[in-house]
């Protein structure tokens, strides 16, 4: 490993370079909210972290899917009932799925109850034909598009944290009241899946699962009250260095630091840089973390990331989540794998087959259902050729019948992308194509699954 690094506070970041910052007029005004939000009670448990950590290490052996999925950025005015409630439906809808056709543990993680800020590649954009600061996300202003609106509110982090607590008590009351309960799928069912190609084998699916579950309560194997308990995690993108730091607490029990807003933070492709002040911070949480890999990360880079961010090579620690985009992965991939394998790290890998396929269309941004699924293809090919694994999929996407991608079984073109397009910053997979991309992946799973039992079968006969 590398060098011994200095010693880490809460507060070593604020000495380092640090990108994607909004620039606030009013210092004393974020001081005090900083300051307010340190005293506020923490969102998440560490029990829950560390559960999370075992899982995800579990997810690295082979042991677990890894089903990440949520909004680009919340926006405020989805922390209400129906946006929050469709969104965790599809994602038990996808997990359903993915259990029943990989046989595995699916973890769930949602990119919710947190994801209010944004990076941005250029810190202006045209409206209308008027230039205004480009949109960083709700925690940081307001998506109108004036001068006054852009201009960086620290009031805005307060409403912010609120409006995680909001969501992620609503979540939990949902899970605790039976709302994930397997005796009652249906009960998920969202209009726009019955409308695909999709819904029959779906159906299907689900009824095998209930007969299986009404067979094995006739011999007392299941307990019913065990069938509408799920565990579901939320994270969000560890971008808003103040806000951050404002909610990570040191735990008495062990004199480790927990950042209490996220079960998981992820270091963003634009805030990787190794001396950066993201890395900083980040190399001092206990939580597990993400870091997005895009296809310029050559594996020195990598290699000196992983020695700045786990240096003891803990397992379930890091889940590096590649962004290649789709065709760039049989080049950019291989490297990175290999220089892991050599070095024996510990790290979950994890695909993010959307921010590498963005196009412009129509004034506004897409993403090709076809170019989506066609990274996870290629992603699942180089592991499984390198005799490495890919954990699982990170997903923007919605519970709500947009237009924001094109393709899929709703066979959506640019001339669609107008009729519903909601989204304030990125294009997401509406619920039809997000339960198509469960049902594509776990084929690719069970591929998987058979590659491994001809190989055991094979060693068998050998030996």
């Amino acid at each position: 490993m590398n060098k011994r690094m200095p010693q880490w506070t809460p507060l070593s970041w604020r000495k380092r370079p640090a990108a994607q910052q909004p620039v606030y007029d009013d210092l004393r005004a974020l001081t005090a909210v900083l300051d307010e939000l340190r005293r506020f009670p923490p969102l998440v448990f560490r029990g829950e972290i560390e559960a999370l950590k075992h899982h995800l290490a579990d997810a690295g052996r082979g042991q677990g899917v890894i089903l990440h999925g949520g909004n680009c950025a919340e926006r405020f005015i989805d922390c209400e009932p129906g946006c929050i409630a469709n969104q965790l439906k599809v994602l038990l809808q996808m997990s359903v799925i993915l259990t029943h056709g990989a046989r595995q543990p699916v973890i769930r993680i949602g990119r919710i109850a947190g994801q209010y800020a944004k990076p941005r590649s250029s810190p202006v954009e045209v409206v209308n034909g008027v230039e205004v600061p480009s949109y960083r996300g709700d925690n940081v202003h307001d998506i109108a598009a004036s001068a006054a609106a852009r201009r960086p509110d620290p009031q805005r982090l307060l409403q912010g944290y609120y409006r995680a607590a909001m969501t992620l008590n609503y979540v939990r009351a949902m899970i605790d009241g039976g709302f994930a309960d397997l005796h009652h799928p249906y009960n998920w069912n969202l209009h726009s899946i019955e409308r695909t190609r999709e819904w029959p084998e779906y159906r299907e699916t689900v009824e095998h699962i209930l007969d299986a579950i009404h067979f094995m309560e006739s011999f007392g194997g299941v307990q019913p009250s065990t069938l509408g308990r799920v565990d579901f995690y939320v994270s969000h993108e560890g971008l808003l260095l103040g806000y951050e730091e404002a909610l990570t607490r040191r735990d008495e029990t062990n004199g480790r630091y927990y950042n209490l807003g996220a079960h998981m933070l992820w270091i963003g492709n634009r805030t990787r840089a190794v001396d950066g002040a993201h890395v900083e911070y980040f190399r001092g949480i206990a939580n597990p973390i993400g870091v997005k890999l895009d296809a310029q990360c050559g594996p020195e880079e990598l290699l000196e990331l992983l020695d700045r961010l786990n240096p003891a090579n803990e397992p379930g620690r890091i889940t590096l989540i590649t962004r290649m985009g789709h065709g760039g992965v049989e080049q950019a991939l291989p490297p990175l794998v290999r220089a892991v394998q050599k070095q024996r790290r510990v790290v979950t890998w994890c695909c993010d087959p959307m921010h590498g396929n963005t196009r412009a269309a129509r004034g506004c941004k897409t993403r090709a259902f076809k170019d989506v699924l066609a990274e996870v293809r290629e992603s699942f090919h180089v592991h499984a050729r390198l005799g490495s694994h890919l954990a699982g999929v990170q997903f923007e996407l919605t519970g709500d019948d947009v237009t924001e991608c094109t393709g899929g079984a709703v066979r959506l073109t640019r001339k669609d992308l107008a009729r519903n397009y909601q989204s304030y910053c990125d294009p997401r997979l509406n619920c039809a194509q997000s339960l198509e991309m469960a049902f594509l992946i776990t084929k690719l799973l069970k591929a998987r699954m058979a590659r491994a039992q001809d190989t055991s079968g094979a060693g068998r006969c050998r030996r």
